[in-house]
């Protein structure tokens, strides 16, 4: 009987570990492994077709030296991305989904419409947009002058890129709505009505009841908002056509270090190095925003 028990209870946690084991090995090759390689190559000269040589701190050096520019041109362009596109998502899509968060007729529906440019991949929006905002051909410009204005630069000029850029990223602000519905849903009516008793408004109860009970998904969108938008790179890989657009005006940081390691030099390791700076700045900033968290309310405080 000890012995049915105990091939049972083996076979049970076997079975357990050959479930997750495809994820456990996906982890393992494409996420341990390359993180571990690319730290190795980032003390290398290497350019992917010759063995790495040249062992040192040279890349980490000349990524604020020789190629300081680009750096810090980069460094620049993704935090006034971040600190101007991560307020304004949360602020945009909490009042969004206030707007969606009642009882009536279709709402499913319009929600679903706000969610939809969500599940559109990076790419094929980014397509969309480019040719969309074409300076020449594209239907806004198209539109504009048939109102007697002026075409706009769009993508087309320096001043321009980031707040198109910025413009059409809000596009996916569904996804963020969904979480603030999520959360809405979750605080006690009971706490608007005794607002109500007491005869506090509409405005009152948000900011004293809303936002401090929804703190915990409001902590959420920052974190992963942060580090989602300090690795920006597809949708403006394809805007830029594999550039920085305009005077590098939309040279993000992940785009600079793609044209490190796939550019003409291939430098492979200093792309490395470059990769594993950005990882400290997203470490860093994580670590700042939890030690700061004490703003936050957890239903079990």
């Amino acid at each position: 009987m000890f012995a049915k028990k105990s091939a049972k209870k083996i076979f049970s946690t076997y079975s357990g570990y050959l479930f997750i084991a495809p994820v456990m090995l996906g982890i393992l090759i494409f996420t341990l492994v390359p993180m571990v390689l690319s730290l190795y190559y980032s003390f290398f000269d290497y350019n992917v077709v010759s063995a790495p040589t040249n062992f040192g701190f040279h890349n980490y050096i000349k990524m604020f030296t020789v190629r300081g520019e680009n750096f810090y041109k980069s460094l620049s362009v993704t935090g006034i991305y971040t600190v101007i596109f991560v307020p304004l998502t949360l602020v945009l899509s909490f009042f969004l989904a206030l707007l969606l968060n009642r009882k009536m007729r279709g709402i499913k529906a319009f929600r679903l419409l706000c969610y939809l440019p969500c599940i559109i991949p990076a790419v094929v929006g980014g397509l969309l947009w480019r040719d969309l905002m074409n300076e020449r051909i594209g239907i806004f410009n198209r539109i504009l002058d048939m109102m007697g204005f002026e075409p706009y630069t769009f993508f087309n000029a320096a001043e321009t890129s980031m707040p198109t850029f910025i413009f059409t990223t809000l596009f996916g602000l569904g996804g963020s709505m969904l979480l603030w519905l999520a959360a809405l849903s979750n605080v006690p009516a009971e706490l608007y009505e005794a607002a109500r008793i007491d005869g506090a408004n509409k405005f009152v109860r948000t900011f004293r009841i809303t936002i401090p009970m929804c703190s915990a998904t409001i902590f959420y969108m920052l974190v992963t908002g942060v580090i989602g938008s300090l690795q920006t790179f597809g949708g403006v890989y394809v805007v830029t056509g594999g550039g920085g657009g305009k005077d590098n005006s939309l040279l993000f940081y992940v785009m600079n270090v793609y044209q490190t390691a796939f550019g003409s030099g291939m430098e492979m390791g200093l792309a490395s190095a470059l990769s594993w700076v950005l990882f400290l700045v997203i470490a860093l900033l994580t670590l700042v925003l939890f030690k700061t968290g004490g703003w936050v309310h957890y239903e079990d405080d």
